[in-house]
C-alpha cells in the first residue's frame, strides 16, 4: 500500500465477483487448513455464494445458497468441519450449511426465531465445536449446543412440535450486539460488544450457587449476572472485539473514537 500511495495509484483488485445483486455485510474465510482459501459471502437479499480457490483465482458457485428471507448479517466457517459454515440473518434465524450438498438442497440445520429480532453476529467455539454464540438486535446473547439445538414440547403425547433451545441467554445489554468472540484459551469465556458502548466479558461456566454467601454486594451490582466478569466502557460506537491469538486474555476493540487494547485481571 505504501508503494501505491507513493505513486498516487489505486491498487487493482486481484479478483472480482459480480454475482451478488445487492450490497452485503457477511464475509468469512475458512480457518480450516484443508479448506484454505475457501470464502463465503452473503448479501442483503439473503443469498450466499461459496468461493472455491484455484491456482490464480477463485471459482464462485453461480447458484447461491438460499433460504434466508432477510439480509445475511454474518457468516462463520466451522473450525473443525472444512465443509460447514453457519449464517445468521435479519429474518431472526440461524442456518448451518454443508458445501458438499448442492445449494438447492437447502441448509442442513435451521433455527427459526433464534432471537426475537435480527441476529447480527455469531461465533463458533474453537475448543467445543458444538457450541455456538449469537448476538441480536434485541441486545441478548445466546449460547447454543448443536446436539440439543431443538427441543420438543407440547401438552399431549402426540404433540411433537419443536422450539429453539439455547443453553444460556444473557439480557444485560439493552441495545444491539455488534460483535462476539469466544476466548480460544478458555472454552467458557467470550467477549461481546454492543451499541450501548460497552464491552462485556462472560464466563458461561459460572452459576449462582458458586458465589460465596459472605460475598458482599451493593445495590449497583446485586442484579448483575454472575457470569458477567467485566465491563469495559469509555468508547463510542464499539464495533468489534478480538482476542489476541498469542497473549492469553489480551483484547483489542475498535470504535468510532479509536482503538483500545487491554487485559483484565480475572481472565
Amino acid at each position: 500500500m505504501a508503494e501505491y500511495t507513493r505513486r498516487n495509484e489505486s491498487p487493482a483488485p486481484f479478483f472480482v465477483f459480480k454475482g451478488h445483486r445487492n450490497e452485503g455485510f457477511a464475509l468469512d474465510w475458512s480457518p480450516n487448513v484443508s479448506a484454505s482459501g475457501h470464502l463465503a459471502s452473503g448479501d442483503c437479499e439473503g443469498r450466499i455464494h461459496h468461493w472455491i480457490p484455484r491456482v490464480s483465482d477463485w471459482v464462485v458457485q453461480r447458484t447461491p445458497y438460499t433460504g434466508h428471507t432477510g439480509s445475511v448479517e454474518d457468516i462463520q466457517w466451522s473450525y473443525t468441519e472444512p465443509t460447514v459454515f453457519l449464517s445468521v440473518s435479519a429474518d431472526h434465524s440461524i442456518r448451518v450449511w454443508d458445501v458438499r450438498s448442492p445449494p438447492s438442497s437447502g441448509s442442513m440445520l435451521t433455527v427459526p426465531e433464534a432471537h426475537p429480532a435480527d441476529v447480527n453476529v455469531a461465533a463458533w467455539n474453537r475448543q467445543v465445536p458444538v457450541h455456538l454464540l449469537t448476538g441480536g438486535d434485541d441486545g441478548s446473547l445466546r449460547v447454543w449446543d448443536l446436539r440439543q439445538i431443538h427441543r420438543r414440547y407440547g401438552s399431549g403425547a402426540g404433540d411433537q412440535s419443536l422450539i429453539p433451545a439455547y443453553t444460556h441467554v444473557y439480557d444485560f445489554h439493552k441495545k444491539p450486539i455488534t460483535s462476539v468472540e469466544w476466548n480460544s484459551n478458555d472454552p467458557g469465556v467470550f467477549v461481546a460488544t454492543s451499541e450501548d458502548d460497552q464491552v462485556t466479558l462472560w464466563d458461561t461456566t459460572l452459576e449462582q450457587a458458586e458465589i460465596p454467601e459472605d460475598c458482599t454486594t451493593d445495590s449497583a451490582t446485586v442484579n448483575l449476572p454472575v457470569q458477567l466478569l467485566f465491563i469495559h466502557s469509555g468508547q463510542t460506537e464499539v464495533k468489534e472485539a478480538h482476542w489476541h491469538s498469542q497473549i492469553p486474555g489480551l483484547l483489542f476493540t475498535t470504535s468510532l473514537d479509536g482503538y483500545n487494547v487491554f487485559r483484565t485481571c480475572n481472565i
